[in-house]
């Protein structure tokens, strides 16, 4: 065998090392979400669709749902108006402290989850905010902007400034511009980005620990509580197996649509 042949037999042995390093675990929990027994029993004992069926019928985890929605709809909304506003100034405008700017506006996805939620709760409590599904969103938001910001601005580097600088010739003011040229030229960034940002907001726990208020839950908190009740393991399996394949459609048609979609994660 040749030293081609060997080498590339190790890159694929090396590619699904990897791989199953990093969905191994998520395949054990998709099994475990089938497995009839109540106890994370292995080799699973059964086939049941059982607890998909307990699932559905937890009015605390449909709560848990429309609380999630509303916050990852929220935070999305709010992430494309500030990042895309955000990226249109640093992009099109040259000002002093421009650098600064831009590199203050990717830090929050730097910042670890602990000390971005203990900042936003003592704002929250000094302003006099109460905690609830409106400080989860504002929350969310402080780094779904990043998502929303990095798309965008690297759809308005690779666009030519030759069209919006016809349409100012031909008489259009900036707003008009932006809605005939600018705006269609960069409307699958910002549709990757909002994507990205839903299944981020979707997902998050830390900042929203910190945030919600009494009685508030999304669903991410849902199973961190019912994580503390045995009974209740096989239906967090099955809601956790169902979290995985809601955010994969997302981040999917965010990296088709997008081109240079950028995923992050916290």
């Amino acid at each position: 065998m040749t030293e081609s042949a060997w080498v590339r037999i190790g890159v694929r042995v090396m590619a699904v090392i990897t791989l199953g390093f990093l969905y191994l675990p998520l395949v054990i929990l998709a099994v475990h979400a089938f497995n009839p027994s109540r106890y994370l029993a292995w080799p699973p004992t059964g086939f049941t669709l059982h607890w998909f069926a307990d699932a559905a019928s937890n009015p605390g985890l449909h709560k848990a749902i429309i609380n999630s929605l509303i916050a990852g709809v929220g935070a999305t909304v709010l992430a494309l108006i500030l990042g895309t506003l955000a990226a249109m100034a640093i992009q099109r405008f040259r000002f002093f402290g421009r650098d600064t700017i831009s590199f203050l506006l990717v830090l929050p996805i730097a910042l670890p989850g602990v000390v971005t939620g203990i900042a936003l709760q003592t704002t929250f409590r000094t302003a006099g905010i109460g905690l609830g599904l409106g400080t989860i969103i504002v929350g969310h938001a402080t780094f779904c902007v990043v998502i929303v910001y990095n798309n965008v601005i690297a759809r308005l580097r690779r666009l030519p400034r030759s069209s919006e600088e016809a349409s100012a010739d031909l008489g259009a003011d900036t707003f008009l511009t932006f809605r005939l040229i600018t705006l269609p030229a960069m409307r699958t960034a910002l549709l990757a980005g909002a994507l990205l940002a839903f299944a981020l907001s979707f997902d998050e726990v830390i900042v929203t620990n910190f945030t919600a208020g009494p009685g508030t839950q999304t669903i991410p908190m849902w199973i961190l509580g019912s994580l503390q009740r045995p009974q209740e393991l096989p239906v967090v399996n099955v809601v956790a197996f169902l979290l995985i394949l809601v955010s994969v459609i997302p981040v999917y048609f965010a990296q088709r649509i997008g081109g240079e979609a950028i995923g992050i994660t916290r």
